[in-house]
């Protein structure tokens, strides 16, 4: 026989499990691969600062190591600590608040932005379906730009590949 302390425990144990999977249901964990240099230093610099938003999108819990995504679905992710790009890139050289991404829009609508000169590097991936990577990136500087400069590129675009214009630079080690 069942007392009513007991009826009342399970009853608040039966609504606490219904709450939570209603709450685990609404924001999943978004599967990324952690960068290569994920658990460099810059890197953890770089998560504690990540924004609650970028480009009114809501941050996500992600399943790996240095890695950071916003929107639902996942629009805007970040990898921390991947290669550092080629000196010798062919790829426009976008200049942002300071910080310096190489962009690469062969994966368009995915516009994927690296950082330059800045170690750990960082990566970007943007959906331009979903948002504009300009004010994504511009969201994104107060982190990555906890990063180490060690280099900027010397010549700047005027495109993000977007509708938006902002600065951008071929890729050239500074030294």
């Amino acid at each position: 026989m069942k007392t009513p302390l007991r009826r009342s425990v399970l009853q608040l144990a039966a609504v606490s499990l219904i709450a939570l999977g209603a709450l685990t249901g609404c924001a999943q964990t978004v599967a990324l691969e952690p960068a290569k240099f994920a658990s460099d230093e810059g890197c953890a610099e770089v998560m504690v600062r990540l924004p609650d938003t970028v480009s009114d999108l809501a941050l996500r819990e992600t399943n790996a190591q240095g890695t950071g995504a916003w929107g639902s679905p996942a629009s805007v992710l970040l990898r921390c600590g991947v290669e550092v790009p080629d000196p010798t890139s062919t790829l426009p050289c976008v200049l942002v608040d300071d910080v310096y991404w190489l962009r690469d829009d062969s994966e368009a609508p995915n516009y994927i932005f690296t950082t330059y000169g800045r170690e750990p590097a960082t990566e970007v991936i943007v959906n331009r379906d979903v948002t504009s990577p300009g004010p994504a990136l511009f969201d994104l500087v107060g982190a990555v730009g906890a990063t180490t400069e060690v280099g900027a590129c010397t010549e700047i675009e005027d495109s993000l590949g977007a509708d938006t214009v902002t600065p951008e630079a071929t890729p050239t080690p500074a030294g």
